[in-house]
């Protein structure tokens, strides 16, 4: 039976010291291999927190690395450069996103988000812009929800 460990790292910044080190220890796998890894496959989520799984397989020592996405608003703010959302969303507004950048979000965030496809996978993204107090094409995300659905920003899905 593999043994399972989540941690939450840095973005290509894992280390050998916590909380991979005494955790991966026990089980006796090259940890700077692991390390090297993790920071190869998290490196696009320079500067954000994301969860990553290890399996280590006790007998052989072979380990694989799964790598989760950070969470949505995370993403959101790196995307905008600001630090965090609104505390009061439908007062004030923290930051302004494209459509394009909406659709970018919501294929970092990929197989994770709901939806079936890429537009409603972008409404999902447009939700967290919502309760984020972050306006998308200048307007509230809400009409902007609707004119997807209306199809008016068709062209920038296909």
């Amino acid at each position: 039976m593999a043994d399972t460990i989540e941690v939450l790292v840095e973005g290509g910044k894992a280390t050998p010291g916590q909380p991979l080190g005494p955790a991966l220890g026990p089980l006796g796998v090259n940890i700077p291999q692991v390390v090297a890894e993790i920071n190869n496959k998290t490196k696009a989520f320079d500067g954000m927190k994301v969860p990553v799984k290890i399996i280590v397989d006790p007998k052989t020592k072979d380990f694989e690395i799964k790598v989760g996405t950070p969470p949505t608003a995370s993403l959101i703010t790196k995307e905008l450069g600001i630090e965090r959302g609104s505390g009061s969303a439908k007062t004030v507004k923290v930051g302004d996103m494209s459509i394009d950048q909406v659709i970018k979000v919501a294929q970092m965030k990929g197989d994770s988000l709901l939806g079936k496809d890429l537009k409603n996978q972008a409404l999902e993204v447009i939700g967290t812009c919502t309760s984020m107090g972050v306006t998308i094409e200048g307007k509230d995300p809400r009409s902007i929800r609707i004119d997807i659905l209306d199809g008016k920003f068709d062209q920038n899905f296909a």
